[in-house]
């Protein structure tokens, strides 16, 4: 048997064991079926596996769909800053109408959402071809990987043709409730200032008041995002799409939310560090003649990029995890994950 063992396996049995976890198998929707559901350190192991088994595929993926638009969001190179201006201001004038006062934090937290608000919609066209592609194609992947199959460009095609419709209607609808949710945050700000207002509180009482209100939104809107994203990755793996994949998200991480917190958290400081990163070092000339930018600019928009792919296949990890410990798989209700694309002739 050991004579026989091909280097390909021989390798691969060093990495799951260098990593000191097995490699699951989803690839017929039952295998472990009502298993403990993984945690966010052995998420981000199995991801690390899945990394280095298809590694070329999704070098590939980050290469050709996720750079592109790394570089356009971290650069800006599309945001008109008048118009960043005149938003900023308006926002300033809508926080100072709910009692908020001009501090610096006040200021600088409505220039950080002009500035996000106008990047998302400049841009939304390519978020709805590079970026949507590149999470099809990291789900298509994992999956993949856990079939033990390699990336396959002529089958992906074929699947993308097959589930792109319901692909952009899942994201529209995961742009419609990030959307509603940022506009029902700035009118519990606004409404919670002005109560504030009223009975006679004001100054530091309305900033800490809205504060508070943040704080708890974030953790709101972090799950929310936390349903988008296996949203999308539900879309593509199984025949529903819109607001079906959105409460089939809901229902399927439900027990399992702080293990997707933690992913959203570390994803977020992620993202977040290597953005300050730019914006100090790329952006702004705060030192030397600004010509190490030649170099530290695409350096970083390779580690957003990767960020950006770490987070999406920890979010079809989470998937398969949730999944397989999920009251179907335990009822054996669970069908094969992408066996017509995976059958298929191609012609």
């Amino acid at each position: 048997m050991e004579a026989s063992t091909t280097p390909k396996a021989g390798s691969l049995n060093r990495v799951v064991q260098s990593l000191e976890l097995e490699p699951l198998d989803y690839s017929n929707g039952t295998s472990n079926a009502g298993s403990d559901p993984m945690n966010a350190l052995q998420i981000l192991k199995e991801t690390v596996w899945i990394l280095r088994y298809n590694s070329s595929g999704f070098m590939l993926i980050a290469a050709l769909l996720i750079c592109p638009v790394s570089a356009l969001l971290l650069s800006d190179v599309l945001v008109d800053q008048s118009i960043v201006k005149r938003l900023s201001i308006r926002l300033l004038l809508v926080a100072r109408s709910g009692g908020l006062p001009f501090r610096s934090f006040v200021k600088q937290s409505c220039q950080k959402f002009s500035e996000m608000a106008i990047s998302a919609a400049t841009c939304f066209p390519f978020y709805l071809t590079f970026s949507l592609l590149s999470k099809a194609a990291v789900v298509y992947s994992v999956d993949c990987s856990y079939s033990k199959k390699k990336f396959d460009s002529s089958k992906f095609y074929v699947l993308v043709g097959k589930i792109w419709r319901r692909l952009v209607s899942t994201y529209l609808w995961v742009c419609m409730l990030i959307v509603g949710c940022l506009t029902v945050f700035l009118v519990n700000v606004i409404a919670v200032c002005n109560v504030f207002l009223i009975i006679g509180l004001a100054g530091d009482f309305i900033v800490y008041a809205a504060i508070m209100v943040g704080l708890i939104f974030s953790v709101v809107f972090a799950k929310a995002i936390i349903i988008c994203n296996i949203a999308i990755v539900i879309c593509v793996l199984e025949e529903v799409s819109g607001p079906k994949a959105l409460l089939r998200s809901a229902s399927l991480i439900q027990g399992h939310t702080q293990v997707g917190l933690l992913i959203f958290l570390g994803s977020t400081i992620g993202m977040a560090f290597v953005e300050g990163l730019f914006e100090h070092r790329v952006k702004t000339l705060s030192y030397g003649d600004g010509s190490s930018r030649v170099w530290e600019g695409p350096l970083l928009v390779v580690m957003y990029s990767f960020v950006v792919l770490i987070d999406s296949m920890m979010s079809s990890v989470f998937y398969f995890s949730c999944r397989s410990s999920s009251r179907e798989a335990l009822d054996g209700e669970i069908h094969p994950i992408l066996e017509t694309p995976a059958s298929m002739d191609i012609q």
